[in-house]
């Protein structure tokens, strides 16, 4: 949520910025024009211009290349907004691929654990039941010896 209010944040910031180069561009197209104004007054004799129209017109001049200065710096900020936005998204990307790689990597060691217990599950069942297997194994032998005594006693007695 963090990130997204800082994203929020860091676009209006980009929005406002765009807006402040769109004015300084307006602008500097009316300063312009104001000097290709100035460049056709000719207030002096025969229709040339003075010393005070061309001081007017490199005045107006020298206004427009200031605000081509503006211009520029105005447009680095912008441009550095574009390149964080740019970082941001690589971030994001990278964190993300880590993200997933850390959630594969904790898949394959659930996996691995759920394969060891299956196997040990395993073992503890044949283990079990070789375990019934000898108990009835015994029970029979027991239940035999205690037949067979029982049969040999019967034998002594009839012999006797």
């Amino acid at each position: 949520m963090n990130f997204q209010a800082f994203a929020q944040q860091d676009t209006a910031a980009y929005a406002a910025q765009r807006v402040k180069v769109n004015t300084l561009l307006a602008e500097r197209s009316t300063k312009f024009g104001q000097y290709d104004e100035s460049l056709s007054q000719r207030t002096g004799i025969f229709g040339w211009q003075t010393k005070k129209d061309i001081k007017n017109s490199n005045e107006i001049l020298r206004q427009v290349v200031l605000t081509d200065n503006n211009i520029f710096k105005e447009l680095k900020v912008l441009m550095d907004y574009k390149d964080l936005q740019n970082q941001q998204k690589v971030a994001v990307a990278d964190n993300s691929e880590e993200r997933i790689q850390n959630y594969m990597r904790s898949i394959k060691k659930l996996q691995d654990q759920n394969e060891a217990l299956k196997s040990e599950n395993a073992k503890k069942n044949s283990g079990s039941f070789s375990s019934y297997i000898i108990v009835f194994l015994l029970l029979i032998m027991a239940g035999g010896f205690y037949f067979f005594n029982k049969k040999i006693k019967s034998y002594e007695k009839r012999t006797v």
